[in-house]
This record gives structure tokens, C-alpha cells and sequence, in this order.
């Protein structure tokens, strides 16, 4: 949803969309039949791109060799062809402004009640208070669309991984269809809402879309006239990239950060029950930024609670213009300034590249030096206070996107690029960026084929075999979701609500992380070292290999269903 304030105009979340306009463009020349266009959309407000993505799963079009295309079931799968057939070609795209998302906030049992909170809506997300138990989760049988998934995988106990196995209390999506070994140690939705892990009261769910329908079937069946659940024995936070939505639980690579459970701190205690890295404050101020009545009960429930044990820096952003010490509140000035005191002094640290991995991109600029080389670069390359001054780095830059071959050849095949939203009116305005771009790969962790929705920057070393940070969250690659400076760098202005986890080796008495290089690895890999969830080094594009553009077609090769894409 598009707003103006006394800071201009801005967009709610960037998350799944670009903040560009999109100039329509004239129909490509199909034999679809009258009235197809008008295929069953979601029940739930989502972007354009995943729009296209719901009719194009509803209503398939079957690969042929002739010119011609027809709506058919989907097929058995098949074998694919080549990514040199494929090419870019406009196609409509009657775009409408992104849709306003939802903030559910109640704490009633006696019935669902979500309402839309103007101005107030919330970003990739999610705070959502649990407590502990102990043994293994039940095996769930779940009917109609969604597939039956065990919460625990080969026999692991969910509760000794997420408190004792998982030192980052970093994890990934269980992905349907791949080997169970690759969704061990890996949460579903219905996981984190266990009643195992304690007595649930109420909740709040933060987030870009919502299935509300869905959302509600993920919740234990005791609790599902609850929408807002908080625990009797404490409060967890759970910080994470999927939208609350069944696609983003299925098939694709979602990040998350489970916090451990706090206690309520006892009557009286003079303590602050904050942690050394500001956790607690920090997430109180993202959240009495919405200036949302409801959460008012949230941040009182976190004042009341010892956050003491967190490790983890928050890094958020919110709309507005920030200047002076405001500017290092929010967005990459606020990475920029957590770098600088607490991330580690490195010798020769100019040879240590930057990663940024992501899946929607923004209007970046007429070339790299407008934002992306310049002012968003400094920030990621910042290491402790001794870092250079402002300037151009040098350290190598690389940016992971899935190619058109990478959803092309998905489990989802291209229906995968509607959670991908970058369109060809951005694209063509940036070539000079896919200079920089590198295939998504997980063949380590099993899930290649399991698009990205997960969101990532780290500085590696220059042999991938250190990380000197990592930091998980809601912000893809766009001006609108970190920010950018203006008046002369002496203003700061994000158009969009952010949040996402740091992690730096400080907070756990390390000096860096080591790699860890299978991320579902039981083997003598050191306890410290950081689970990648994608293969490095990572593979520059080939000069045949496109990023995916979601807004055109692709019809010389088949997908994964042998289906085509025709998002119009």
C-alpha cells in the first residue's frame, strides 16, 4: 500500500515487491481462451508476481513445440530442456500498488477476529511468545491441500535441537519432497505453535500476506479460536522470512531465528532483563515505532520478561527521514553502527568478500556507483572501529538471485518465480547489476531445487572457510527496505518496516565463525560453525543464464511439471 507522510511517499514493506511504478505493456499475441485471465486469485492480499504464480498453479499452461498454448492439468514430470531456449519477451502486466498487509492482534478464545490497522502494518515477521517441554512432537495427518510432515526428523528430539543442538538457534523451513535427512533439525510452522513447547495464551503475528484461513489450521486444534497466543510458562521470539501463507511453508528456503524461552522476571527484581547486545530495547522501540494501540499490551508483556540471554544484535528499519544519531536507528546505518563497535578488526579485511542474497530487487540506480558500490557496500564492508573511512571499496562483491534455469528446474518449477518479484520495467533499467549476480545453490543442504524466499548477507572469508558476520532478515536488495542517504548524505529515508537477526562472533566469546559446510551435518564439524544455507563458493552466472524476471514469459522449455510461463 502506498502512503504519504511528512517524509514523502512510501510503501509498507518491500518485502515482496519493488517500490517501482510499472508502466503497462501492450498484451503478448496467446491462444488462451475468453475469460482465462480471470482464473481464481488467493483468498488473501499478495503482489502481483504471486498473483501470477496462483493462476498459473490453477490453471497450467502445457508445454508444446507448436506455437500455440492450451490449459491443461498439470502433467506428470518430466524431463526439462536447455536454459539457452529460454529468453526474455514482454508480457501485460496490469500492476496494481502493493497490497496493504495485515497485523492480527487479539487475545480473545472465544473468537477469530483480525483486523487491518491503517499505517500500522507489519514486515517479514513474526513475535511469537512460547514456552518448554520435553519428548518428541506428535505426528500430524493433515487433510485437503496439505501433505502429511512429521515435526521431528529421524527421531530428533525438536526440544533438546532448538535448546541445546543449535548454538545460532538458526534453522530452515521443512521443505515437502525432499530426502528427510535434508528436514533434520529443520521447523515447520506447526513446530513453533507445539503445545509441547508450553500452555498457549495469546500471540502476534507480524508479517507482509496472510492466509488468515491457513494460519489458523497451523495453531494446535485446542487453541484455533486463538489467533493472538501467548504461553503461561514465558515468552519466545521467533524472527523469520516466510509470509504466513501455505507456499512459503511448502516448498521453498526460509530462514528463521528461535529465540530461547524467557522467563517473567519475579516481582520486585531490580534488574532490566536486558542482554548485552540491547536486544530487549531495541525490540521494544521497533515495535512502538508502528504506533499501533495493540502492541502497546506486547511491549508492556516484553518490559515484563528477562531477555538477558539473547546473542543476537536486531537490525530493523521503519518509514521515515532520520538524521543525526536518529540515522543509526534503522536500516543499513543501523548494521553500519553495530559493525563498527562489535564486529571484529580483520588484518588485509579489503580481501574479504560480501555476500547478499536475497529474492526481490529494487530500482538500485542508472549504475553501481548511485547506491549499491557507494553508501550500501560501506556499510557491509564496515569491521569494527578501526574500519577505513567512507570511500570506494574494493571487496569483492556477490550477489545471489535464482536464475531463470534455477526455477525453471525447482520443485515448484517457474510457478516458484510469483515469491521472486522482479520485473522487467526494474530489470532493464539496471543491466550493469546481473554483472554481479550468482546462481542460488543448496546442494549441500538438499535443497536446490527449494527457491529462496530466505533473505542473507555475510562477509566470508576470501577462502569461504570464516564468516565474520551474518545477519538473516526481512530486507531484500532495495533503497526501500535499507534505506538511502539524501541531502547530501546528511539524511537518511526507508520507505518500509524490516526486521532481521545479527550475528557476530563477540556474542558467543568467538574471535570469527568457521564455515559449516553440510548445514544438516551430524558430523565432528566444531559446535561454532556457522550453518550457510547455500553452497559457497558461490557460481558466478554463466553467460547463457538470466535472472528470473517474473513479469515475462517463458515458453521454449518446460518446468519441473512440464508446464510453461504466461503470467497474463
Amino acid at each position: 500500500m502506498s502512503q504519504e507522510g511528512d517524509y514523502g511517499r512510501w510503501t509498507i514493506s518491500s518485502s515482496d515487491e519493488s517500490e517501482e511504478e510499472k508502466p503497462t505493456l501492450d498484451k503478448p499475441s496467446t491462444s488462451l481462451h475468453a475469460g482465462q485471465e480471470a482464473a481464481c486469485e488467493p483468498r488473501y492480499t499478495c503482489s502481483d508476481a504471486r498473483k501470477a504464480a496462483h493462476r498459473r498453479k490453477m490453471s497450467p499452461l502445457k508445454f508444446s513445440n507448436t506455437d500455440g498454448v492450451s490449459e491443461v492439468s498439470p502433467p506428470k514430470k518430466q524431463k526439462s530442456g536447455s536454459q539457452e531456449e529460454l529468453g526474455w519477451c514482454l508480457s501485460s502486466s496490469d500492476d496494481e500498488l502493493p497490497p496493504e498487509p495485515q497485523l492480527t492482534a487479539r487475545d480473545t478464545a472465544e473468537k477469530v477476529d483480525v483486523k487491518e490497522e491503517k499505517g500500522t502494518s507489519p514486515p517479514q515477521d513474526s513475535a511469537a511468545p512460547g514456552a518448554g517441554s520435553h519428548g518428541p512432537p506428535a505426528r500430524h495427518r493433515l487433510t485437503g491441500e496439505e501433505e502429511e510432515y512429521e515435526t521431528s526428523g529421524e527421531g530428533q528430539d525438536i526440544w533438546d535441537m532448538l535448546d541445546k543442538g543449535n548454538p545460532f538457534r538458526f534453522y530452515l523451513t521443512r521443505v515437502s519432497g525432499i530426502k528427510p535427512k535434508y528436514n533434520s533439525g529443520a521447523l515447520h510452522i506447526k513446530d513453533i505453535l507445539s503445545p509441547l513447547f508450553g500452555t498457549l495464551v495469546s500471540s502476534a503475528q507480524f508479517n507482509y500476506c496472510f492466509d488468515v484461513d491457513w494460519l489458523v489450521r497451523q495453531y494446535p486444534q485446542e487453541f484455533r479460536k486463538m489467533m493472538l497466543l501467548q504461553y503461561e510458562e514465558g515468552l519466545r521470539v521467533v524472527i523469520h522470512t516466510s509470509n504466513l501463507i501455505r507456499e512459503d511453508w511448502h516448498q521453498k528456503t526460509q530462514g528463521m531465528w528461535v529465540s530461547p524461552l524467557y522467563p517473567r522476571m519475579a516481582h520486585g527484581t531490580h534488574g532490566s532483563g536486558e542482554s548485552t547486545t540491547h536486544f530487549k530495547a531495541d525490540l521494544i522501540s521497533y515495535l512502538m515505532a508502528y504506533n499501533a494501540p495493540p502492541l502497546k499490551e506486547w511491549v508492556d508483556i516484553l518490559q515484563a520478561h528477562d531477555l538477558s540471554e539473547t546473542n543476537v544484535y536486531l537490525i530493523g528499519s521503519t518509514p521515515g527521514r532520520f538524521q543525526g544519531d536518529q540515522k543509526d536507528n534503522w536500516g543499513h546505518f543501523r548494521l553500519r553502527k553495530i559493525l563498527r563497535e562489535h564486529a571484529p578488526s580483520i588484518p588485509k579485511a579489503e580481501a574479504w568478500p560480501v555476500i547478499g542474497q536475497f529474492s526481490s530487487i529494487g530500482s538500485l540506480g542508472a549504475d553501481e556507483s548511485k547506491w549499491l558500490c557507494a553508501e550500501f557496500r560501506e556499510t557491509l564492508v564496515t569491521l569494527g572501529r578501526e574500519s577505513r573511512v567512507p570511500g570506494k571499496s574494493t571487496a569483492p562483491l556477490h550477489l545471489i538471485y535464482p536464475s531463470v534455469e534455477n526455477v525453471r528446474t525447482s520443485l515448484e518449477g517457474y510457478p516458484a518465480g510469483g515469491s521472486l518479484p522482479y520485473s522487467i520495467q526494474t530489470a532493464e533499467k539496471q543491466n550493469w547489476l546481473h554483472a554481479y549476480f550468482h546462481k542460488w545453490s543448496a546442494e549441500t543442504s538438499g535443497r536446490s531445487n527449494a527457491m529462496p524466499h530466505i533473505k542473507t548477507y555475510m562477509r566470508p572469508s576470501p577462502d569461504f572457510s570464516q564468516i565474520a558476520w551474518f545477519l538473516v532478515t526481512s530486507a531484500n536488495l532495495s533503497k526501500a527496505a535499507w534505506g538511502a542517504l539524501e541531502k547530501g548524505g546528511a539524511q537518511l529515508m526507508i520507505r518500509s518496516y524490516e526486521l532481521g537477526v545479527l550475528f557476530l562472533p563477540s556474542a558467543l566469546g568467538l574471535d570469527s565463525f568457521r564455515v559449516k559446510h553440510k548445514f544438516f551435518s551430524s558430523s565432528q564439524e566444531p559446535a561454532a560453525s556457522f550453518p550457510v544455507p547455500y553452497d559457497l563458493p558461490p557460481e558466478l552466472y554463466g553467460s547463457k543464464d538470466r535472472p528470473w524476471i517474473w513479469n515475462i514469459p517463458y515458453v521454449k522449455a518446460p518446468d519441473t511439471h512440464g508446464n510453461m510461463w504466461v503470467p497474463s
